[in-house]
């Protein structure tokens, strides 16, 4: 049953015995989609070494001089936390914290695959540290996945990295998640316009343009890397929603893709091929939104960086890449 905004309203009033919701929490699920700019940057794999720090901190200064009203991480903060020492991943971890402070504006943050401390057992790090796996990360930024309102629209952070019982990587949505989606979609008046951001591309092109990944570690053969696993349970929870745009990183590559008139805006990396020049013809960049009366227009950034150790991209760069677009009319 959809939840329209009079049903909405009266539950949030509903008898004595129940919970209200705060008038503000009323207000801003109810309120006409408005106007306003935010920033999707993905893939810093913020690091020490090949200049990425200074990379990352230009980045974030054309960031900041763009004015949005807030940022989406969209994963994979830094180089990384899964395969190193534990007091190697710290550093990292407050480094990026500390870059991060150049932005000077709310940044809503997304688990990434290459954010899981010490999954790798190359690590040396315990699955009993109090930090391992996704702690670290919640430990830092709250819940793995979560929802939030902001000027009549409704932002949805999804959780796609799972890890194995072998401590291996797979891209999948739990059930315990996909439970979670099929009731939050329903918090929010019918109609309303949904963005949605997961590390992990749910739809996605990106293994037609190159030949296939193989994967070298024979245990982790088995699991989903590139594309999320389980997207078919995924997609079905968005049908009957005004879902105006998924957004995705995890490919570094600039993209979208269109799937039941849902655009899957999937940007490039900040940090590019890994801080060796472009990654597929796609340079180091973000992605900008603007959010206007329900429809969403988007364009893909750079910020003027130059590897200082490229490497042959085998694809042509494109030096101004820019895919914009509309949402569902």
């Amino acid at each position: 049953m959809k939840l329209d905004r009079r049903r909405f309203l009266a539950l949030s009033t509903a008898a004595t015995g129940a919970v209200a919701l705060p008038a503000s929490l009323v207000a801003e699920a109810t309120r006409p989609a408005g106007s306003f700019r935010f920033v999707f940057f993905t893939d810093t794999h913020l690091d020490t070494e090949l200049s990425a720090n200074e990379a990352t901190a230009k980045c974030f200064a054309k960031v900041r001089s763009l004015k949005p009203e807030f940022c989406i991480q969209g994963g994979d903060h830094c180089m990384d936390l899964t395969e190193v020492p534990r007091a190697r991943s710290t550093t990292l971890f407050d480094l990026y914290a500390k870059t991060e402070h150049v932005l000077d504006m709310p940044v809503h943050h997304v688990l990434g695959n290459h954010d899981l401390f010490g999954r790798d057992v190359r690590s040396g790090v315990s699955s009993d540290d109090p930090l391992y796996g996704k702690k670290a990360f919640e430990q830092r930024y709250g819940k793995t996945y979560r929802s939030w309102n902001h000027k009549g629209y409704h932002f949805i952070v999804l959780d796609a990295i799972a890890i194995t019982n072998d401590r291996q990587f797979n891209a999948w949505v739990d059930a315990e998640q996909l439970k979670w989606l099929a009731t939050d979609r329903f918090s929010v008046p019918s109609g309303t316009p949904i963005v949605v951001a997961s590390h992990v591309p749910l739809v996605s092109a990106a293994p037609q343009y190159k030949p296939p990944y193989i994967e070298k570690n024979p245990a982790a053969a088995k699991y989903h890397g590139f594309l999320l696993g389980n997207a078919y349970e995924v997609l079905p929870l968005f049908e009957g929603h005004n879902v105006i745009a998924v957004l995705q990183g995890h490919t570094h590559i600039n993209e979208v893709v269109y799937w039941r008139d849902i655009p899957f805006i999937t940007s490039g990396a900040v940090c590019g091929n890994w801080w060796k020049g472009s990654r597929w013809g796609t340079p180091e960049g973000f992605t900008v939104l603007e959010l206007d009366n329900g429809k969403v227009h988007w364009h893909y950034e750079t910020y003027g960086w130059a590897s200082v150790a490229p490497v042959a991209d085998p694809l042509r760069s494109i030096s101004n890449p820019h895919i914009a677009g509309n949402g569902p009319s």
